[in-house]
């Protein structure tokens, strides 16, 4: 049995599961009818490994492209999230967003700077949601 891509993905995903599925447990569970602040992420983590599981035995039976690692790529997420941290830093996180949108897709097989202004939209308005309809403290402007 050889690494391809789907074994992979589903293997990360498990680890993923797995990891936020035990720190879940250290939180009470409570009952269905009251929820423990442990239920939800435990309920998301065991509804992930079925994702993982389904993605693992999809991988051993059918097989897929096998796996290949293009340091190019992952330099490029790198250099993206290393760039909107910063940029979040000293200038606001709403020009760290589009930074890291322009940078990380320079990782894709084809670059479309229309494509990025829609993606930076779009990622923006999510944080404006999540500035005032939640509450979060995001410092956008």
């Amino acid at each position: 049995m050889t690494l391809n891509r789907s074994l992979a993905r589903g293997l990360f995903l498990a680890a993923v599961a797995l990891f936020f599925g035990l720190g879940a447990l250290r939180y009470p569970i409570g009952r269905m009818d009251h929820a423990g602040p442990g239920l939800f992420p435990l309920m998301i983590s065991v509804l992930l490994g079925l994702v993982a599981l389904a993605t693992i035995v999809r991988g051993v039976v059918a097989g897929g492209p096998g796996l290949d690692f293009k340091v190019r790529n992952i330099g490029l997420i790198l250099a993206a999230l290393c760039a909107f941290s910063l940029v979040s830093r000293f200038l606001n996180m709403s020009a760290g967003i589009v930074v890291m949108v322009f940078i990380a897709t320079a990782a894709g097989s084809n670059y479309s700077w229309k494509r990025n202004v829609v993606i930076s939209i779009g990622l923006l308005a999510i944080a404006f949601v999540f500035q005032k309809f939640l509450g979060l403290n995001l410092p956008l402007l």
